[in-house]
């Protein structure tokens, strides 16, 4: 049986490992939230960046992709993600969603509250003031945060966390440009 990937964050829109199929999918009792610092993505070493994580909330859905892996490629797949999400990121194991009956087993990553990197809850206004200011090896901040509101908004599964903060990334980017 194949593996599948949940991707809640950057996978859904840059998925660069193979996989044999694709679907949009969701988990349930999680929600996403722009709590985990990035110092090797979206940031550096004393200036992070801020990505998504998940964390527990009782009811609530959080849409992604799923990604079917090729069994003969799955060994490999799945090393290039443990790098790739290296930055404080653990592997999770829960069910992914097609719809209200059917799921299949699956694994997402996400940043445990005691990881090195962890930033926890913050206002809207200074994730977006981390975020403009954040760019590392992987690009500047504002373009995960603006790809990923993007992507959710092409799936018709919008999310109120990631919305503020694109919408708050989008008017204080503005005023920096204006005050310069």
């Amino acid at each position: 049986m194949s593996k599948w990937i949940f991707g809640y964050g950057s996978l859904i829109w840059r998925a660069d490992f193979p996989y044999l199929d694709c679907r949009p999918a969701f988990i349930t009792d999680h929600a996403r939230r722009f709590w985990q610092g990035s110092t090797d993505h979206r940031g550096i070493p004393g200036a992070p960046g801020r990505v998504v994580t998940l964390i527990d909330a009782p009811g609530e859905i959080c849409w992604g992709h799923a990604y079917r892996l090729d069994p003969r490629e799955e060994d490999e797949t799945m090393a290039r993600l443990d790098h790739r999400e290296k930055g404080g990121y653990e592997r999770l194991e829960l069910a992914v969603y097609f719809d209200r009956e059917n799921s299949v087993p699956g694994v997402t990553y996400h940043a445990s509250t005691s990881n090195p990197d962890y930033l926890g809850e913050a206002s809207i206004r200074e994730i977006a003031l981390q975020v403009i200011s954040a760019v590392g090896p992987s690009g500047p901040n504002v373009e995960y945060v603006l790809r990923l509101q993007e992507a959710l908004s092409a799936m018709q599964a919008g999310d109120s966390h990631v919305d503020a903060v694109a919408s708050a990334v989008r008017v204080l980017s503005k005023l920096n440009r204006r005050s310069r």
